[in-house]
């Protein structure tokens, strides 16, 4: 009865070291999206909600303009906020071709930092600038129109699904000339690239193309409503990159990709929707402590009842000793 206790305490102590263990690798290895920050100053804007959702083609070759979520006719998906003008609008990106001039063209700089681009130093690159060049087409991403900060819970979640064109795409941000880069989108991956956005934010970031030629880009925004509801809608991006690329070309163009046709549909799977590291820690971080308080407390209820299973044996066997020697 006592070495069977022994061994009973043995592996219960063997336990407790190895549930912690298994708490700590769920905690540090969860899953988690991208966070793409503000690192540029003087990004401040807001959004009228009465701004018109125009029709109609059109090339936008310079100044300002945002991807963003709006709701159109009720229904959640994305949209391309034209700045260009004095007075801004909305445009279908069906109907939108973003041209990437000549103007854009730079030389990848002789640094270690930059191989994630997977072009080789010296070689020249299409590159639509985080800071604005007034010769070309200034993009980023926007989180103010005023319907959606009233309806999203926290923010949005913008995700590329794919890239059809004649060479790569790699989007990334930059906080300064001495900051590491930090990618957001790389075509070269075959996997979809989540990135998490805030709520009334506005950004700007790196685009780089490798090539010259028209380019498709699927990207999905999803959001979760404060309704409880949560929505999704995947868009095609249209790019004419070079001087030398016909417009009439990136408007005829077609592809496989998701979003050749404009999706809009509730998205069950959160994983997939990408929600934001800050947020996946904070539903996971709370069931593990449970866990670990379970297991903790249960492994001391057995030692308890291995303690007084214990001495009921040694009082048990101290009485039929006592009877024995009568």
């Amino acid at each position: 009865m006592t070495s069977g206790w022994v061994r009973r305490r043995t592996r219960i102590r063997g336990l407790l070291p190895r549930c912690v263990l298994a708490v700590l690798i769920v905690l540090t290895t969860a899953p988690a999206a991208a966070a793409a920050q503000e690192p540029t100053p003087g990004l401040s804007q807001s959004i009228a909600a009465d701004q018109p959702l125009t029709t109609g083609r059109a090339e936008l070759g310079a100044g300002h303009i945002d991807l963003g979520p709006r709701y159109v006719d009720d229904q959640w998906t994305l949209m391309i906020h034209d700045g260009t003008q004095a007075q801004p609008v909305w445009r279908d990106p069906d109907e939108t071709v973003l041209r990437v001039s000549d103007a854009a063209l730079q030389t990848v700089p002789e640094d270690p930092a930059y191989e994630f681009l997977g072009v080789d130093a010296g070689e020249q690159v299409y590159v639509v600038p985080q800071v604005q060049n007034p010769d070309v087409v200034w993009l980023g991403w926007n989180t103010q129109d005023p319907r959606v900060m009233q309806s999203i819970d926290r923010g949005v979640t913008l995700s590329l699904l794919g890239v059809d064109g004649p060479g790569t795409l790699t989007t990334y941000l930059q906080s300064g000339n001495f900051a590491a880069p930090e990618p957001l989108w790389r075509s070269v991956e075959p996997k979809a690239q989540p990135f998490w956005a805030e709520v009334n934010t506005h950004t700007h970031a790196n685009w780089v193309f490798t090539a010259p030629g028209v380019y498709l880009i699927a990207v999905q925004v999803s959001a979760d409503l404060i309704s409880g509801e949560t929505v999704s809608a995947t868009r095609m991006l249209r790019f004419a990159v070079g001087d030398g690329t016909s417009v009439d070309e990136a408007y005829t163009a077609t592809t496989e990709l998701p979003g050749s046709a404009e999706q809009t549909s509730p998205v069950s799977d959160r994983a997939e929707a990408g929600k934001p590291a800050a947020e996946s820690m904070t539903l996971l971080l709370p069931a593990m402590v449970t866990l670990a308080v379970l297991l903790a407390t249960g492994l001391v209820l057995l030692l308890l009842r291995g303690r007084r299973a214990k001495r009921q044996a040694e009082r048990e066997g101290g009485t039929s000793l006592s009877g024995g020697d009568r």
